[in-house]
């Protein structure tokens, strides 16, 4: 560690891409990584999706410039992906021996990091009659109210989403198209908008947002009552999903880079993650050794029942969602 510090902070920079603030509390990562470090954080495109930290990357091969990503934290299916494609390099942080075999990549090259359940987050001053379950949101009183929190052609969020309504109204892990049908459905009656909710579009524009646990949760401690938001995880469909991170095969600080995974795989970035309503991949090493910050523990919402999909799962029925979207939805999510 000591030889890894030198030549992290030789470097002097590290460059992060699609990690909002409120997303999984990485705004105190951030900071929590440059007050230990001393190393300065370029961030690029917060709102970014999976595939867009995929095509920075790639676009950015020969670049050791500023638009040119040292890590990324992607959805599952994204790390196979950019294996494939010679875009991530192999890392084993020291806990590496804490993280389940089924979570990361044997050679190093991309390992889980933390994971939430698709939840509904509500506006409760434009919408009333809290939705409680997928079929709900076909209420024609929800008319142009419901948002998807990414473009579902790039974005995990999104995709799962999709998969999870899906699996709700007769799918399976093994069957992703009843989710097109339902967003179809949810289009035609004019209540899907076709605009990526956010924090700030809550307010009015996309009272309904459809999104991970953590970002839903972190929107209502952000938004402190104005206005009111509720977080309610369906009683159907219960959908788990699981992110990863990998380092840039490209980077430009391959040093920082590392120590940066280090800091997010020590007890301090594993109970920062917990902080944000995200399920650290470490969590059950760290219950067992008694490092589990016990406050933030017990935040965490009721997830009974959830289901977790295995990688070819993901694989299929990504490919499946993002290829038959344009065709079969035809709503541009901008």
């Amino acid at each position: 560690m000591d030889a890894l510090i030198a030549a992290a902070k030789a470097e002097g920079n590290l460059t992060t891409i699609a990690l909002p603030h409120n997303w999984c509390d990485y705004g105190d990562m951030l900071t929590g990584f440059t007050a230990k470090y001393g190393i300065k954080i370029n961030e690029l495109n917060p709102d970014g999706g999976s595939g867009d930290e995929i095509t920075a990357i790639e676009a950015n091969k020969g670049s050791k410039g500023p638009q040119a990503p040292d890590v990324i934290d992607v959805g599952l299916s994204f790390g196979p992906q950019a294996k494939t494609a010679g875009d991530i390099q192999p890392y084993k942080v020291s806990t590496w021996a804490d993280i389940p075999d089924t979570a990361k990549d044997a050679d190093g090259y991309w390992y889980g990091d933390y994971y939430g359940v698709m939840s509904f987050e509500v506006n409760t001053t434009v919408v009333t009659n809290v939705p409680k379950d997928w079929k709900d949101l076909l209420n024609p009183a929800y008319k142009g109210q419901v948002a998807l929190a990414g473009d579902p052609t790039v974005s995990n969020q999104a995709i799962s989403a999709v998969w999870a309504a899906g699996i709700a109204n007769g799918g399976s892990l093994d069957n992703a198209q009843p989710g097109l049908d339902f967003f179809k459905q949810l289009n035609t009656l004019g209540n899907l908008v076709p605009v990526i909710g956010k924090t700030g579009t809550m307010v009015s524009e996309t009272p309904i947002r459809l999104a991970w646990s953590y970002n839903a949760l972190s929107d209502k401690d952000s938004l402190a009552g104005n206005p009111a938001i509720t977080v309610t995880v369906p009683t159907s469909g219960r959908f788990g999903g699981m992110y990863v991170q990998a380092i840039s095969a490209y980077a430009p600080h391959p040093n920082a880079a590392k120590l940066w995974m280090e800091y997010l795989y020590s007890d301090a970035g594993q109970n920062t993650w917990l902080k944000g309503y995200c399920n650290p991949i470490r969590y059950d090493a760290m219950v067992k050794a008694g490092t589990v910050d016990a406050a933030a523990q017990a935040k965490l919402p009721d997830t009974t029942g959830a289901v977790l999909p295995t990688l070819d799962q993901i694989t299929k029925a990504t490919d499946v969602i993002t290829k038959g979207w344009p065709t079969e939805v035809g709503a541009s999510i901008k």
